[in-house]
């Protein structure tokens, strides 16, 4: 089964996290298939928290890709700021 999900980078108290497309067999930050964007909880100033390429994610989530519950909440987030950055 193909996951969408948060791959942790960054150092010891600093989290980064990368969100990507794994098999869900494959270990948390090993082998992935497509890294689609990036989430940092920590962003401070002008610094950007979110980066979610939507078309890939929703092309993923077309073919029958889970997204983990995290991913999914940050995907209606991305959702959110894209419709009103349109409007």
């Amino acid at each position: 089964m193909v996951t969408i999900r948060l791959a942790r980078h960054g150092s010891k108290k600093s989290p980064f996290y990368h969100i990507t497309v794994a098999d869900s067999a494959k270990a948390r930050n090993g082998r992935f298939i497509e890294r689609i964007g990036f989430y940092n909880p920590v962003a401070k100033g002008n610094a950007e928290d979110l980066r979610l390429d939507l078309e890939r994610a929703n092309y993923w989530l077309s073919v029958g890709a889970k997204p983990s519950e995290r991913v999914r909440q940050l995907l209606s987030v991305a959702k959110k700021t894209e419709l009103a950055a349109s409007a």
